[in-house]
């Protein structure tokens, strides 16, 4: 099967439960995520969104898999744009692996089964400045601008 996928690794000085925590917790999303925000129960099955500083939902899913503080995984629909909705879903997962007590290796993957996904194409340039963000965030206490 064609799928877009995109792969983003970044290695940041905190520990791993400190990380999964930012990753999976509305008040700490607003601070790194420029007001965005995840909602969820976390429990799998249960419904997943990114929401905007307005409250409306960008992306919409369910949760996969939620293994802390090394794994969580949900499915992805984006509602604002039609061309990239008319994609269909995605899947979005998150992998950390503690080296040592003071450093975590965080893992982005998201996969659309389609080529040349829009999708794809649009977080390419929005996971790295967030997960950039939430480095800095955990790291100096300061999320990017």
């Amino acid at each position: 099967m064609t799928e877009s996928r995109f792969l983003y690794i970044t290695y940041i000085r905190a520990p791993a439960a400190k990380v999964f925590e930012a990753l999976t917790d509305p008040a700490q999303n607003k601070v790194f995520w420029s007001g965005y925000h995840q909602e969820s129960s976390w429990a799998v099955g249960a419904d997943f969104a990114i929401v905007g500083p307005e409250g409306n939902a960008w992306d919409t899913g369910k949760v996969l898999a939620f293994e802390p503080p090394r794994h969580f995984s949900v499915t992805w629909l984006h509602q604002h744009d039609a061309a990239m909705k008319a994609e269909g879903e995605s899947v979005c997962s998150f992998d950390l692996e503690a080296l040592g007590d003071e450093l975590t290796k965080l893992t982005v993957t998201h996969t659309m089964p389609a080529a040349e996904s829009k999708l794809i194409g649009a977080i390419s340039t929005g996971w790295p400045m967030i997960m950039s963000s939430l480095k800095s965030l955990l790291e100096t206490g300061k999320p990017l601008g």
